[in-house]
């Protein structure tokens, strides 16, 4: 038992509408069995147990009215960063579901525990492994997918425009900098030396001239603004 008690929430689901309610064996079982763990290994339970009532297990995590309402509620309380369950099958009974929900959870920092068997989603086995690199696979093809679909879209905007739209130049966004810029820059010194980007980023900040973040512009800035121009 932990000195300090660690915050959790629990969530229940049932399959059959026939087990739906809480003076059902379902119900009653689940919690029991969360609610022992709790005090046991030293959890404190937040808020009311989420519940899926008459929903499949092998439904999408985020499909669940029940699932979505606990995300929300970890998303407003980020101390609160485990769930409690009381089998792997009340997560999800389908393993691809299954281990794509608990990554999904994963990548938010937040711990999933089945009360049975507390260390049961880290275990590797063979068909855990395999489904995981399946899910790693796919997802770099996703990746790979959208780029190439991106840089597709910019040559066929290049070819059609002359032009890849991406950031604007200063010259579009600012003209006016720009044209003082390329003023300050002929400009001459007391010593008949052109001024220095640095020189020429100085004369803007005077006139009230400043980049996006609301600061003088760097001198590879000026540099760049000139030789666009």
């Amino acid at each position: 038992m932990r000195k300090t008690a660690i915050p959790a929430v629990a969530y229940l689901r049932t399959s059959s509408a026939t087990n739906v309610g809480e003076g059902k064996d379902s119900h009653v079982r689940q919690w029991t069995a969360i609610e022992a763990f709790a005090k046991r290994a030293g959890y404190v339970i937040r808020e009311p147990a989420y519940y899926d009532a008459a929903v499949s297990g092998s439904d999408p995590i985020d499909a669940r009215p029940g699932f979505r309402e606990l995300l929300a509620y970890l998303s407003d309380n980020p101390d609160v960063r485990v769930i409690l369950v009381e089998t792997a099958n009340r997560f999800a009974r389908d393993l691809i579901v299954q281990e794509t929900g608990y990554r999904l959870l994963k990548e938010r920092g937040i711990e999933l525990i089945a009360v049975d068997t507390p260390g049961g989603f880290l275990d590797d086995t063979p068909t855990a492994q395999l489904v995981r690199q399946v899910m790693g696979a796919i997802a770099q093809f996703e990746k790979a997918n959208i780029v190439a679909k991106l840089r597709g879209a910019r040559e066929r905007k290049r070819a059609a425009e002359g032009k890849c739209e991406g950031r604007k130049s200063h010259h579009e966004v600012r003209p006016e900098v720009v044209e003082l810029a390329r003023k300050l820059r002929r400009k001459r010194g007391s010593e008949g030396k052109r001024l220095s980007y640095r020189d020429i980023s100085a004369q803007l900040a005077l006139q009230g001239h400043y980049n996006g973040k609301g600061n003088a512009y760097h001198a590879s800035a000026i540099r760049s603004m000139l030789k666009a121009a």
